[in-house]
């Protein structure tokens, strides 16, 4: 009887490593102090949905999470700048605008707007089972792909 409360747990583990919880990070202008970070959740291992999440940050004047909804454990999202300095994030086709002056603005846009999406800096997405940042432009962006 003892044996089968300490044998349980251990079936559990192959349960508990399907859920994704993880990140990667846009360092703008090539600094930790001001970045556009996506965070995953995946709170539980039957869903196939993850919540995400952006992190704006600019140190050491502001840092806000601002949820982004459910998506797919594989979405790719996309970070356009635009010459205001403010971003558009594309996920799937929903589109959100931020910006890190302040990083309180994060808003829901229904279209693209009608200057244009501004210029790609790259693209969080999967590879070989990590999250990670390509920038725009790197020479093995489609190399390890899942």
């Amino acid at each position: 009887m003892r044996l089968r409360h300490l044998l349980l747990p251990l079936f559990a583990l192959p349960l508990l490593t399907a859920c994704v919880n993880d990140g990667a990070t846009y360092e703008i202008d090539n600094t930790r102090e001001h970045v556009l970070s996506l965070i995953r959740e995946q709170p539980y291992f039957w869903d196939g949905k993850v919540n995400l999440f952006l992190v704006v940050s600019r140190m050491p004047s502001c840092m806000r999470r601002h949820s982004m909804g459910a998506f797919t454990e594989k979405t790719r999202v996309e970070v356009y700048q635009v010459p205001s300095g403010a971003f558009i994030i594309k996920a799937g086709k929903k589109m959100f605008a931020t910006e890190t002056q302040t990083c309180e603005s994060f808003a829901k846009m229904d279209a693209e707007p009608p200057e244009g999406m501004g210029t790609l800096m790259g693209t969080f997405r999967v590879k070989k089972g990590v999250l990670v940042f390509v920038k725009e432009g790197d020479t093995d962006k489609s190399a390890g792909e899942e």
